[in-house]
């Protein structure tokens, strides 16, 4: 007898050992129920929350009559049923202990469905589970049977139930000796029906005896199956024989598994058991996941919890949706939804048997034909695979797995079983049933080009029926498979008497991967992408060391994340449960589990393992071999219905397996990336898509191989000598080309490749990055076919690493070190050297230290597209700025290394193209992209702006690379590179520019261009500097040269023997005034908000010795500073803007007549700088009151009528002298003796704009550097706080939040002055994170400093002026928070004629609870400072410097990561 009751809970018990709860040793103080498993505690440590609309209240609701609306709050009774067969033994002792163990277990079940009912229904009655006599040899069924007796006999005497009307849930529990269950079709059938016959007498009983009751059948045979306990208690008699026919594959074990249960489900469905009202009988089924049990043979089970929470879960799961498996893991408990607020029958499931019947209607496939003119074979047999065309092919093989094997491929829908089918002769890469008229299969495509094909399979059946053939894929197969495959492929094929191994010419095609993936969360290491890799690499080897005339499509592992749409789209009909167990790794996860984000990674790393397995070039080695990846699988979209689902007519009946339809689409998928140039090949396929078959090119109608990618524009290098330097160079200049080893690309589009292989009129496709084309970074094919930078460099050493090859993004690992991103503009450039340089130091095939290295960078063409938006953040400056900081980081990190600074080519060339073209050239979407080149008229201004920017942008680049910045290590260097500073357009016959040398956009070069611009750099490269060729003609047939005899190397400034020109030495620090708006209002504004620059008549200034401008220039005597007040960055009036950059000279361009203003160095022409050395915020009123008299007794003020501007500075001293007092100088005292001065000003003077300037950070300040610079010992008196900072750093973090506290405070000084018309206070913050300013070398340049190391020099007023300047013509809560120290004389704003005026919060349209925008903060490589009344900023460099070893990043810091 196959039956078997619920002895799998002492089973459970067994393997539980110590983990159930143990029966009470205190006799009589508890029942044995509750002593085995006490009440309540099932459900102690887990956490259950469903929704209180579902859960009703005491007595609120009245209990269904129907258990086809039964909720679980009208359950009052909960029992099971199932004894444990003969014990094999008479021993009375062990029998009763036995007995004891199997209550236990089963009261732990029960017992957990109580404590959960519980939570709906908290009167629900203690479970029993009554125990079976246990007689010697008793029949499972008849012991079924008088438990069930035994439970109606319970139930009618206890006293609690009213057993007529309270709702009970009954557990029966059972399980099969023999595994007839897992047979497929008849068998099981005839299994399933035997099972319920023996059941029948106990359902039976249990129908007519037990009113309003609910019947979980609950199978455990796969619960039980294979455990120790099992064999070793003998669980039931010896286990009867069942022979299965057919396979007992993973496939078949999951596929058949899946069906008994629906053969369980739909003989209950159409039972008597479904027909009443108050009673039903539910199958309840218990499947492990896939990966369990454990190997060792453990079960999984923690507890009884685990079975009683499942069995929950399963409840409440509709009927023929109770697809979650077994497992041990915890899993959230489900709720009742108030849509189905019921447990689940058959009738409320709206059940329907899935097992359908074979249509009888047979299925229509669609056919193809091939239009093709030319289906010839070469005219003599081809002895290079590079050569090779479709008719040329005369075997055809394949291996793989499942998906190859052709399982379901022609399966009816709804007919699970037949997955089990092979259906090879319709598999896509080897099938060849009828013919392409009717099926689509890449031997019937070839078949129309040789008819006389062998090797493709026909029928169903496995790898070893003869029908299959050459096709050697195995269901259920992993890459560690392959090799055997590989092996019997081979030996087939030279055993064949009807192929001619040596001569024929052969196609394979190579398929694995999914199974892989569906496993890898289960044993990482077994089917890591290493392994998967290695293991494809030996199935390679055996074909490449055994198989002459060989052409092998690796085709690229699918993409199979997406499989988890039709897993989870529940409006789609699937075998759930099959899914589930065929690929667990894939869908058991949550969406946002880590897990399934490493599987993600996983599958990455298998498809980017395979090409780099092939892309090393290990199977090139001979003319007939080689092996090419055809990526169409590497990105598979869902294909979705009209409505919006996925699409399961693409898959065979478990949803798993691919359809015919799916076959023919991968068939069209593979021929046409057989045919699409490597590199160019098609990386998605639409399956939505009509199937479309392209035709062999007839120009160049070969499959297509990574050395015959492209034949137009090769070239011929005639070179010699092309020998690497005896020993390794260690000096740039004496680098020959075949030195070196690595080469690399930054930039933009140009050099990421968009569109260079794009058809003509293709326009969608110029977002293709065709990088393996680019011209400085290409490494696609060879020199003979494609002409870059690395494929000449090739010539010289083979092993020349980091070009990209193929298409894709910066992120793909074809990229490699091309690490160039469209759209890039200047400021971008520092984070891609940034993740280049990562790249090279973590790649195995880089050796960073050792070897040389050449980078090219062109960068330049967006910003000048952009400029005209925003011509200050586009401007000459910062792109120097931005070049400067990327090549700075190359200079600092990357040793031997050669970096060509390649010019970019001119706008002009763009608008010649554009204008030349305009019924081929898309104007609209390309002006769009580059407004500022292609929109702007002939002659207009716009025009000569963007023309003059562009020669400030180029001679920017040479002042950078002819400063000698880049020549101070022997092993790197910069050289411009400036080919494509003059570009010679090509044009037509008919006037027109020849587009042909552009991508469809008109934009991006075409390959021709490309290929132009590889030959143009390379001669660039040789070429002595002073002598570069700084013209291109596209025309022109340019040769390569060669190396020069006598100096073989790429040049350099050194070797050429090139002397960069000096700059002239700065002669002053004064501005150059460009502002065209400078007039003044038409009349006297009462507004402060309408207060233009020319309207300001009066100048004033508030402060300490900054403002008073001590060690401004060079002193006499050292005891004695001098304050050189017309120097003054603030109220200076010395010279003129020419010679002198002040905030006064800036205003006298707009008012000449502007009075206030400080001159020399004396107190009498000290003006309104009412400022004084030493100076403390305790200060402020008094000098606010000292200037208010200075105005009203002046005979030139009008204090009523004249607009006066006034700047307080204050903050250094009280910081510098924070330690002696500390809380005597908190930020509350500061900004109160601030605030008592703007009041003074307020009361006393109309018509005033306030600027308050917050204070510098000095946090971390030390006290000299290198020697250099040494603090004289009274200015170290100034500042007390500041000595000893490294001693004490706890004390400097507290400055450091004092310093932070004073600027937190001003920043709210000018929402406390609005209510006057012609009063306004602005706190300008450029000081907030002080930047360091750099000399050559990466130093702190000292001469923005005073001798004494603290105050500013006249060009430290300067920056601070412009940096004034600029913060009040910038709207507040968008100001610069930063200064930056660089030299131009051209970096003063002006006035627009939108808004001419000084901007105040109310005309910058912000409101009180607006102003929390931060503005940008510029990025320097060093911190730096200044102190108010002391400014330091080389004590900081020391600091940092000492601090150097702690910093493990290589970001540049400011202020706020480190401060002084």
């Amino acid at each position: 007898m196959g039956l078997l009751p619920c002895a799998f809970l002492l089973g459970l018990l067994l393997l539980l050992g110590q983990g159930t709860t143990q029966a009470h040793t205190s006799p009589g103080e508890n029942t044995l129920e509750e002593q085995l498993w006490p009440e309540g505690q099932s459900l102690k440590s887990f956490s259950f929350f469903c929704n209180s609309e579902n859960v009703p209240s005491p007595g609120s609701s009245v209990p269904s009559n129907s258990v086809h609306s039964l909720r679980p709050s009208d359950i009052k009774f909960v029992a099971a049923i199932g004894n444990p067969p003969d014990s094999g033994t008479d021993d009375l002792e062990k029998q009763e202990w036995t007995e004891k163990q199997e209550l236990q277990a089963c009261m732990g079940v029960v017992t957990v469905l109580s404590d959960v009912i519980r939570y709906f229904n908290p009167s629900v009655l203690k479970p029993i589970c009554p125990l079976g006599t246990g007689a010697v040899g008793r029949a499972a069924a008849e012991d079924l049977w008088i438990q069930a007796k035994d439970l109606v006999r319970n139930m009618k005497e206890n006293q609690q139930l009213d057993f007529q009307n309270d709702w009970k849930l009954i557990n029966v529990f059972f399980s099969n000796a023999s595994q007839c269950h897992l047979c497929s079709s008849t068998q099981q059938q005839s299994h399933v029906t035997s099972s319920l016959d023996q059941l029948t007498r106990t359902l039976d009983y249990l129908q007519q005896e037990v009113p309003k009751a609910f019947v979980n059948l609950v199978d455990l045979s796969e619960a039980l199956r294979g455990s120790h306990w099992h064999q070793k208690t003998l669980l039931s008699p010896t286990a009867q024989p069942c022979r299965c026919s057919g396979e007992t594959s993973r496939l078949s074990s999951v596929v058949t598994q899946w069906a008994y249960q629906e053969t369980w489900e739909r003989l209950l469905a159409s039972s008597k058991y479904n027909e009443q009202e108050s009673f039903v009988v539910v199958f309840q089924p218990f499947f492990y996941e896939r990966a369990l049990p454990p190997p060792s043979g453990e079960q999984p089970f923690q507890d009884p919890t685990a079975l009683g929470l499942t069995l929950w879960n399963s409840m409440l799961q509709p009927a023929g949706q109770k697809d979650e498996p077994f497992s041990a893991k915890e899993r959230p408990l489900k709720c009742p939804s108030q849509e189905n607020p019921y447990l689940f029958t058959y009738r409320n499931s709206n059940y329907l048997p899935r097992m359908l019947k074979p249509q009888v209607k047979t299925e229509v496939r669609d056919g193809a034909e091939i239009r093709c003119s030319d289906k010839d074979p070469s005219d003599t047999v081809p002895t290079s695979v590079h050569r090779l065309k479709l008719a040329d092919i005369k075997v055809i093989g394949a291996l793989g797995d499942s998906l190859t094997a052709g399982n379901g491929a022609g399966s009816k829908p709804g007919n699970v079983l037949d997955v089990l089918t092979q259906y090879r002769g319709l598999s896509w890469s080897v099938g060849g049933d009828q013919n392409l008229s009717s099926v689509i299969t890449l031997p019937n495509m070839l078949r129309e080009f040789n008819p006389s094909l062998k090797g493709f399979s026909v029928g169903k059946g496995t790898e070893s029926s003869s029908g299959a053939y050459l096709n050697q894929a195995v269901a259920g197969a992993r890459a560690e498979d392959l090799p055997v495959q590989a092996r019997r492929l081979v030996d087939l094929m030279k055993n064949d008497k009807n192929i001619n191994f040596q001569e024929d010419w052969k196609i394979i095609t190579l398929f694995i991967g999914g199974n892989d993936l569906c496993d890898v969360c289960d044993d990482p290491v077994r089917y890591s992408p290493q392994n998967f890799v290695d293991n494809i690499g030996q199935a390679l080897d055996i074909l490449h060391a055994e198989v002459p005339r060989a052409f092998v499509n690796l085709v690229k592992v699918l993409e199979i994340i997406n499989l988890r749409k039709l897993y989870q789209e529940k409006n789609v009909s699937c075998p759930r449960l099959i899914l589930r167990n065929l690929c667990p790794c894939v869908l058991k996860y949550d969406d946002n589990a880590t897990e399934l984000a490493s599987l993600i990674e996983v599958n990455k790393k298998y498809q980017e393992g395979t090409h780099q397995l092939v892309e090393s070039g290990r199977y090139d080695t001979r003319e007939d071999f080689t092996v090419v990846v055809q990526p169409f699988f590497e990105k598979v979209d869902m294909p979705m219905t009209p409505e919006g689902l996925p699409d399961n007519s693409y898959f065979a009946p478990d949803c798993f397996h691919f359809s015919s339809k799916a076959h023919a689409h991968a068939a069209s998928a593979l021929w046409n990336n057989m045919l699409q140039p490597v590199g160019q090949k098609t990386r998605q396929h639409n399956f939505e898509d009509q199937i479309n078959i392209t035709c062999p090119d007839q120009a160049w109608p070969f499959l297509s191989t990574y050395k015959n990618l492209v034949q137009d524009y090769g070239s011929q290098l005639l070179c010699s000598d092309r020998a690497p330097s005896a020993s390794p160079p260690t000096s740039v200049h004496t680098l020959r080309p075949a030195d070196i080893q690595v080469v690399a690309a930054l930039g933009d589009s140009l050099t990421a490749g968009n569109g260079i292989g794009s058809k003509p009129n293709d326009l969608s496709d110029v977002t293709t990055q065709y990088r393996g084309l680019s011209y400085s970074s290409g490494g696609d094919s060879s020199l003979e076919n494609v002409t870059t930078l690395p494929n000449i460099l090739r010539k010289f050493n083979g092993n020349l690493t980091g070009y990209a090859v193929g298409t894709g993004d910066a992120n793909e690992t074809n990229a490699f070190l091309n690490q160039a991103v469209p759209g890039a503009k200047a400021e971008e450039l520092v984070n891609q050297v940034q993740t280049l340089i990562q790249k090279m130091k973590s790649d195995h095939r880089v050796n960073f230290h050792e070897d040389w290295k050449v980078i090219t960078v062109l960068i330049g063409g967006n910003d000048l597209c952009d400029y005209c938006t925003d011509s200050n953040l586009y401007s000459a400056d910062n792109f120097f700025d931005h070049l400067r900081n990327a090549l700075d980081i190359l200079h600092r990190e990357v040793p031997r290394a050669l970096v060509n600074l390649v010019d970019f080519m001119s706008p002009s060339i763009m608008r010649q193209v554009f204008l030349g073209n305009p019924d081929k050239c898309p104007v609209h979407q390309a002006s769009i992209l580059c407004n500022c080149v292609l929109t702007p008229r002939e002659s207009s201004q716009e025009l000569a702006k963007l023309e003059s920017i562009t020669r400030a942008y180029q001679s920017s680049m040479r002042e950078l690379v002819e400063s000698g910045r880049y020549e101070t290590r022997e092993d790197f260097s910069v050289v411009l590179q400036p080919f494509f500073y003059n570009i010679r357009l090509p044009v037509l016959v008919d006037g027109r520019p020849d587009v042909s040398f552009f991508a469809p956009d008109c934009l991006h070069p075409s390959q021709k261009f490309h290929s132009q611009l590889s030959r143009a750099l390379w001669i660039n490269m040789l070429e002595p500097l002073g002598r570069k060729t700084d013209t291109l003609d596209l025309m022109a047939d340019i040769p390569l040269s060669c190396p020069a005899q006598i100096e073989p190397f790429l040049r350099t400034p050194r070797n050429s023997n090139y002397t960069y020109t000096t700059t002239p030495a700065i002669e002053n620090w004064g501005s150059d005034f460009l502002c065209t708006e400078q007039n003044p209002s038409n009349s006297v504004p009462t507004s402060v908000h309408e207060l233009r620059p020319a309207d300001i008549k009066v100048v004033a200034a508030l402060g300490d010795s900054l403002t008073t401008a001590v060690g401004a220039l060079p002193s006499n005597s050292s005891d004695l500073p001098t304050s050189w007040r017309g120097l003054s960055w603030s109220i200076g009036g010395d010279g003129d803007l020419g010679t002198h950059t002040t905030l006064p000279n800036i205003l006298k361009k707009f008012n000449p007549n502007i009075l206030g203003f400080s001159t020399g160095t004396q107190e009498e022409t000290a003006g309104l700088n009412v400022a004084a050395e030493g100076a403390r915020a305790r200060d402020m009123p008094a000098q606010a009151r000292d200037l208010v008299e200075r105005m009203k007794t002046s005979p030139e003020i009008n204090v009523q009528k004249d607009w006066k501007l006034i700047t307080l500075f204050i903050g250094s001293s009280d910081l510098c002298h924070y330690c002696d007092n500390e809380e005597a100088r908190s930020a509350e005292e500061y900004v109160k003796y601030i605030r008592q001065a703007l009041d003074i000003l307020y009361e006393q003077l109309p018509r005033a704009f306030i600027n308050v300037v917050e204070v510098m950070e000095l946090a971390d300040l030390h006290q000299g550097q290198d020697g250099k610079c040494v603090m004289p010992l009274p200015a170290q008196s100034n500042c007390t706080c500041l000595q000893g900072s490294q001693e004490n750093l706890p004390e400097m973090q507290e400055l450091k939040t004092v310093n932070w506290d004073f600027q937190s405070a001003l920043s709210t000084l000018s929402y406390q002055y609005l209510q006057r018309e012609d009063f306004a206070v602005v706190v300008q913050p450029f000081f907030q994170n002080t930047l360091v300013p750099l000399n050559k070398r990466g130093g702190a340049d000292l001469t923005f400093f005073s001798e004494d190391c603290f105050h500013f020099s006249e060009r430290g007023h300067a920056e601070m002026a412009i940096a004034l300047w600029n913060n009040m013509l910038e709207p507040v809560g968008h100001k610069t928070t930063s200064n930056n120290f660089t030299y131009s004389r051209t970096k003063l704003k002006c006035p627009s004629a939108e808004n001419p005026y000084l901007r105040t919060l109310r005309n910058s349209q912000l409101l009180q609870n607006q102003a929390d925008t931060e503005p940008p903060v510029l990025s320097w490589a060093v911190p730096v400072a200044a102190g108010g009344g002391l400014v330091v900023g080389v004590g900081a460099v020391m600091t940092w410097r000492a601090l150097r070893g702690r910093q493990n990043e290589n970001s540049p810091l400011s202020l706020n990561t480190m401060s002084f």
